[in-house]
């Protein structure tokens, strides 16, 4: 095993570990730094619950190795509240729209839609249908658009449109 140093910053604060580089970056943020708001889904970048931002961009981090984040910036859930400890407004929608059943899957999806808010500010059906790639095996995909769009101020939309697949 060959450790090495590695410098970046997690939620603005620099952080220094010491992994392997090829170590997934979602083991070092749970296990080396003790942030288990990310999850551990597939493994194989596919189901995003392990969805993070680095550098701004959404990035499954089961399959990101920690080598490749030097000098990089990551978010994570715990990263979204503001300084005061304001839940973010996607956050909030969550909450307010009472998305999660189980809840696993739902801090990288929170993630994915604050990513897509970042990128389109208020987007479409079609925008979100695109962005939220993300599984959730209890099948809140109704909840979740509610609650982008309500992050939006589209709430009166989310209300007057059915979602596919809803009667």
């Amino acid at each position: 095993m060959q450790f090495v140093a590695i410098d970046f910053s997690v939620n603005g604060k620099p952080v220094s570990v010491k992994a392997e580089a090829d170590t997934p970056l979602l083991w070092v943020l749970r296990e080396d730094l003790a942030l288990t708001g990310t999850k551990f889904g597939c493994g194989i970048a596919a189901c995003g619950a392990c969805s993070v931002h680095v550098d701004g961009q959404l990035t499954r981090s089961c399959s990101v190795p920690v080598g490749e984040i030097a000098g990089k910036a990551v978010t994570t859930i715990e990263g979204l509240k503001d300084a005061e400890g304001t839940l973010h407004a996607v956050q909030q929608a969550w909450i307010d729209v009472q998305v999660p059943q189980c809840g696993y899957c739902q801090s990288g999806q929170i993630m994915a839609a604050v990513a897509l808010i970042a990128r389109t500010g208020t987007p479409s059906d079609a925008q979100i249908d695109e962005a939220m790639t993300n599984i959730c095996r209890c099948g809140t995909y109704p909840r979740i658009r509610t609650a982008i769009l309500a992050a939006t101020g589209q709430a009166a939309r989310a209300t007057a449109e059915p979602v596919q697949g809803e009667a």
